[in-house]
């Protein structure tokens, strides 16, 4: 899809970074702290996009409070993201008709005229063991999001089945429920927690789907094995 912004994504998908191309005086919002480095004289602004409770809500849904505002004032300039999780980063183009869904924290930037808002999963998301929240992408511009792991592109027409915690960003043209793999039973459940799977998602419909090469809670547990530990 097209691209109001020019853009370079280098070093994916293991250490991606994004390099934005700003026309003069042209402003785009990017998650606080994302910033690696920008021409002189582009300016930033930190700020509350939406007011208070918009901005509690972005933060329920694993974002900041706050979004910067990066412009190039008076003169073009390129700016260079680099998201705090090591991995891959995703273009997509709104064009006010389809929305985006979006893991808890994959926000990178986005234009202006874009809105990244929190939805509400209900007992979906506390099922799933995930984020109670998913960011959710509505407007017309670009929207860049990232992931740990390299970013697959799967277009779904019909039913497709995926692992919780693989789930990076997916069409509202979807609908999907959270449930067991092989049912809600006993023997499922054993499953699930003894051999670290189970809990799944399963799309129906026809739209895009995004998921993850790798989970970071599973690298989390692996290297919680060898934290220090003060003895008594």
């Amino acid at each position: 899809m097209g691209s109001a912004i020019p853009f370079t994504i280098e070093h994916a998908p293991a250490y991606a970074s994004l390099t934005l191309k700003l026309a003069a005086d042209q402003m785009v919002l990017v998650e606080s702290g994302a910033m690696a480095a920008m021409d002189a004289g582009i300016q930033m602004k930190s700020k509350i996009k939406g007011g208070l409770m918009s901005g509690v809500k972005r933060m329920l849904g694993g974002e900041s409070l706050f979004l910067s505002e990066f412009t190039a004032v008076g003169k073009s300039g390129e700016l260079m993201l680099s998201p705090g999780v090591p991995g891959d980063i995703q273009h997509y183009y709104l064009d006010g008709g389809k929305s985006l869904m979006v893991q808890s924290s994959g926000f990178v930037a986005a234009s202006p005229t874009v809105e990244v808002d929190s939805k509400f999963q209900g007992f979906k998301g506390f099922f799933s063991g995930e984020s109670l929240f998913l960011l959710k992408v509505t407007g017309t511009g670009d929207f860049w999001f990232s992931s740990y792991g390299a970013v697959i592109e799967i277009p779904i027409s019909g039913e497709y089945v995926v692992d919780t915690g693989y789930i990076v960003a997916f069409e509202d043209t979807l609908n999907y429920k959270v449930e067991m793999l092989g049912g809600l039973s006993w023997k499922g459940l054993r499953t699930g927690i003894l051999g670290g799977d189970g809990l799944v998602c399963r799309f129906s419909g026809e739209g895009r789907l995004w998921v993850q090469s790798r989970q970071l809670y599973p690298l989390i547990n692996f290297f919680n094995a060898f934290r220090p530990v003060k003895n008594n």
